[in-house]
């Protein structure tokens, strides 16, 4: 039987209509078909491959590791190297009060564990969340989330959960002394690239330091230099009390992490002692592969880049199709008129070699989420690739 066949026989569906695209090899910002075809990866695998396929410095750590050990022990009980020496560097690149990392395996599960060490710590139950965010599609981070099509099957989801429009100045008088966190992405990511301005962000700080309500920012999406600086928060002069990473922090191994500070940290060791378990958070291998993801961004500066390449974007993206271009740094969205328009221009990019999608929440804008080593070549490539899809499609 084809793999073509295998696929849809065995492996669990979540549309009618897969991309079904068969892949061999990936390297850099391409991927290659069985027959040679390559593909443009211009979304990172949703923001995942923020180095690309396969960096050597990202092999090189994983090779090196597999050669010395991998699952050992359940997160948290023994010393193990790569797992301390991640925690260290990424608390290198934090501020003081972000010190203590509590390593998981995707983005889903280090929302879950902040929910539950806010609700911990503060001893209250409330949380609040945006209209149209997205954290996760488990039970806990579902329940945050903030658009009801997605979650209407599932309900009851968690209580004391109340959505505020992201940007909205007025309704951030909503978080009160009942209020245990208020999760926020940095940059709306499934909504379609939303961003607020600095003074939202500020205000929403000092409303969560009045009522002593923890601030959760989700940096799933924007974090490891996707915005123009390693972190996006930083672009907003303000600091979270627990910060959520995952995605391109793995330099595409699995993992994820939610980040505190000691003394909030802290309450995971009692009532109840081991107040969070993960088997296989923090697996050797991954937080190898993540020291490298990190340490290569870092010493390479290419979040530095990111905002000159989204111009580079917006200089060459000119089609009286396309509406609008958000962005911070290469964290993008083309808007469109309508998913109906949009979604004939993706097939056909995907067709001439250019891999794009859609939002979950923003259907008529494509994403574009390219790997930071993209080079100024490559980004025009790419848009003359899109320009010609818009073009065949009209």
């Amino acid at each position: 039987m084809s793999q073509r066949q295998l696929f849809l026989d065995h492996l669990a569906q979540t549309t009618h209509f897969p991309l079904m695209l068969e892949i061999e090899k990936a390297e850099g910002i391409y991927m290659y078909s069985p027959d040679g075809k390559r593909y443009i990866d211009l979304i990172s695998g949703i923001g995942v491959s923020n180095l690309g396929h396969r960096h050597p410095d990202v092999i090189k750590a994983i090779k090196e590791q597999v050669d010395k050990y991998m699952h050992l022990m359940v997160y948290g009980e023994f010393i193990q190297s790569p797992q301390v020496k991640l925690a260290q560097a990424l608390s290198s690149t934090l501020p003081e009060s972000l010190n203590a990392c509590y390593l998981v395996n995707s983005g889903s599960e280090a929302v879950e564990g902040a929910l539950k060490l806010a609700k911990r710590y503060t001893g209250r139950h409330e949380l609040i969340s945006c209209i149209d965010a997205y954290h996760g599609s488990t039970q806990g981070s579902l329940s945050v989330c903030g658009n009801e099509g997605f979650k209407q099957a599932y309900r009851p989801l968690l209580p004391g959960i109340r959505h505020i429009r992201f940007g909205d100045f007025e309704d951030l008088q909503q978080i009160n002394e009942q209020t245990a966190a208020v999760i926020i992405e940095t940059i709306q990511g499934e909504a379609g690239v939303r961003l607020a301005p600095k003074e939202y962000f500020q205000v929403l700080r000092e409303r969560c330091y009045q009522t002593e309500t923890l601030l959760i920012m989700d940096e799933i999406q924007a974090g490891f230099g996707r915005t123009g600086r390693f972190w996006a928060f930083e672009h907003y002069g303000i600091i979270p009390d627990i910060l959520v990473s995952a995605k391109g922090m793995g330099g595409g191994m699995p993992i994820g992490a939610f980040i505190a500070s000691s003394e909030i940290m802290g309450v995971l060791r009692e009532n109840p002692m081991l107040g969070h378990i993960s088997t296989f958070g923090g697996h050797p291998v991954s937080a190898a592969a993540s020291l490298a993801t990190l340490q290569t961004i870092q010493k390479n500066k290419l979040f530095k880049t990111a905002e000159h390449k989204a111009g580079l974007f917006k200089k060459y993206l000119n089609h009286p199709k396309i509406r609008e271009i958000r962005h911070k740094g290469l964290m993008m969205a083309v808007a469109f008129d309508s998913f109906e328009t949009l979604k004939p221009i993706i097939d056909r990019a995907i067709e001439l070699g250019v891999l794009t999608d859609w939002f979950l929440y923003c259907d008529n804008a494509m994403r574009i989420a390219p790997p930071l080593i993209i080079t100024d070549e490559e980004v025009e490539e790419s848009c003359k690739i899109i320009l010609q899809a818009i073009k065949d499609v009209a």
